[in-house]
């Protein structure tokens, strides 16, 4: 087996053996059900290559591996409620399976699970370990503030959005590998150009998700194509086509905007018509481009053997090229 299939193995069978808590089941089983959907634990995984760069002994980073994930399903639980969403993973949302009221407790006992986790960290890294850990959470919670301070604002401009991604989703991949780089026993320095590289990392992996859902194919993708035109999201799409657009094409796209959807593939069909005008899939391409750029040039630069960076190399390009 390949090293990313040795911890993608590993990872699994951690995660998939591991009990979360057992009474009373209403509270733990919508967990393990989350939990066991399986998506795409890059988070984790991106902590186990950063660890394998540095030591060989990169099992001891499978706890706080696991932790990362646990936290990252918790803010899914509660971003889900928050969004009224009906499905996750293509499954129902725990708060849809269950009650809503389930779904807040269960992921307020995820967060307490993730900081168990932790607790499998060697000692002398602990507190290092937490504090940015803590910073990094509350970061999260603040970009998705932000993210619905948008949903009701008329002007959002395109620096306020990737800030916003940058806190929601972005900081959360750069302590992946800033954990990892921590628990293999990394200097500083390497330390500070992970965390960069996996911030970079983060913000052309939501890029292409934002491109994805109008450009993806449905079949791949496993979300429906559009979903963001027919939901009003200020995407980077949508605010870079006001950017460039004239006044008749900025008001044909303010007026699809502005009300909910008679028949939503012509809405789709519609937006998506100005984007190809405007050349915005070629712009957005061109910016995920640059980010994954700047995450694979701080990876290079470690001082560290060639053959150790290759895998984290590797997973990065397969971030910037997925299609799903």
């Amino acid at each position: 087996m390949s090293q990313i299939e040795i911890f993608k193995s590993a990872l699994d069978e951690e995660i998939e053996s591991y009990a979360y808590g057992a009474h009373p089941l209403e509270l733990y089983e919508p967990i393990r059900y989350l939990m066991h959907l399986q998506g795409k634990r890059l988070r984790p995984m991106l902590t186990l290559l950063a660890a394998g760069m540095f030591t060989e002994d990169w099992k001891h980073a499978l706890k706080p591996a696991h932790a990362v994930e646990v936290f990252h399903n918790f803010t899914l639980m509660h971003d889900d409620i928050m969004d009224n969403a009906p499905l996750r993973r293509g499954s129902p949302t725990v708060h849809a399976k269950w009650n809503t009221n389930t779904a807040i407790l269960s992921g307020d006992v995820m967060l307490v699970q993730a900081y168990e986790l932790f607790l499998n960290s060697p000692e002398g890294l602990l507190p290092k370990i937490l504090k940015r850990f803590n910073r990094t959470a509350a970061e999260v919670c603040e970009g998705q503030q932000l993210d619905m301070n948008f949903e009701t604002r008329q002007e959002v401009s395109i620096p306020e959005y990737i800030e916003m991604i940058r806190l929601k989703t972005s900081v959360l991949l750069g302590y992946s590998l800033e954990l990892g780089a921590i628990l293999g026993g990394a200097e500083d320095t390497s330390i500070r150009s992970l965390y960069e590289a996996g911030v970079n990392m983060g913000l052309g992996f939501q890029l292409k998700d934002d491109l994805l859902d109008v450009y993806g194919d449905p079949e791949r993708f496993g979300k429906q194509v559009g979903g963001d035109i027919l939901a009003n999201k200020k995407t980077y799409l949508y605010l870079k086509a006001l950017d460039k657009a004239d006044e008749d094409t900025r008001q044909e796209l303010l007026v699809h905007f502005g009300k909910p959807a008679a028949d939503a593939r012509a809405k789709v069909e519609a937006v998506t018509a100005i984007y190809n005008r405007l050349g915005i899939r070629d712009i957005t391409e061109e910016l995920i481009r640059s980010y994954f750029e700047k995450a694979l040039k701080a990876i290079e630069g470690l001082p560290v053997e060639e053959d150790r960076k290759v895998h984290l190399l590797g997973f990065a390009e397969y971030l910037m090229n997925r299609d799903k």
